[in-house]
């Protein structure tokens, strides 16, 4: 894993433009746990200080996240829940600088389903599953599940899912916007990932960051920060040498 430690329950890999994590406990269903929690902090602090593009994948076996550790969630109390275990990990996930794609192959259940939505984009195979079972549990979805589900899918039907625990086959989850595409063959799931990364990779990397930002601020933030946003694009030499190369080319 090249300069990670031994964060045994991902799996990394550095290419030029991006990383690659593997969520890596596939005895456990790749069930949450601090061990995995520390592992991505370690992980978002690296993309803070060298922002690149991030592919969050839970490997080959079938099986995106199964949600935390039931084990562990048995255990905690109100002590934990305030301490945002897993919601400030999620958090995170999405204010990293450059664009995230969550690769889904199986079942993402509960803190599973909430980690791809903490991502940008999400890529599934058929056999994908979504669902967020916690009310069921005497618990609630409460790592981002309750506000950026209704932001995918919309406010009725987030609350449909969050009250009855209903699982979401791919075929659902395509057509209602929670995932942006799928794919047929779980061995064509990465390469889907990253073909999407590599159109992501094309634009000015401060462009995708400014666009992330705007994107992600609240409604007040408009329309000020888009304009101080584009005044700081307006005077980037990648804009006026992307353009020129555009005109160039129109030109010929």
């Amino acid at each position: 894993m090249g300069g990670w430690g031994q964060a045994v329950s991902l799996d990394i890999e550095e290419r030029g433009d991006r990383l690659v994590v593997t969520l890596n406990r596939p005895e456990k269903r790749n069930a949450i746990d601090a061990e995995m929690v520390s592992a991505l902090h370690d992980v978002c602090a690296r993309l803070e200080r060298e922002p690149r593009l991030l592919l969050l994948t839970g490997g080959s076996e079938g099986i995106f996240a199964a949600g935390a550790d039931i084990a562990q969630l048995r255990e905690r109390g109100r002590l934990d829940a305030l301490a945002a275990i897993n919601s400030a990990i999620f958090a995170r996930i999405r204010a990293l600088p450059l664009p995230t794609v969550a690769a889904i192959d199986g079942p993402a259940l509960g803190g599973g389903a909430e980690l791809t939505y903490a991502c940008d984009l999400r890529v599934c195979t058929e056999r994908a599953v979504f669902g967020q079972p916690e009310v069921r549990l005497g618990i609630l979805a409460g790592a981002g599940a309750t506000h950026r589900l209704p932001a995918l899918v919309g406010e009725a039907r987030a609350k449909e899912l969050l009250f009855t625990g209903r699982r979401v086959n791919a075929e659902e989850a395509l057509r209602i916007g929670l995932v942006n595409r799928t794919v047929a063959d779980p061995a064509d799931l990465l390469g889907t990932a990253h073909g999407l990364l590599d159109e992501i990779a094309k634009a000015s990397g401060l462009a995708l960051r400014l666009t992330k930002l705007a994107v992600d601020a609240p409604p007040g933030a408009h329309p000020q920060l888009d304009l101080v946003s584009q005044a700081v694009l307006f005077e980037d030499e990648e804009k006026r040498r992307r353009v020129t190369d555009f005109l160039d080319r129109k030109g010929r």
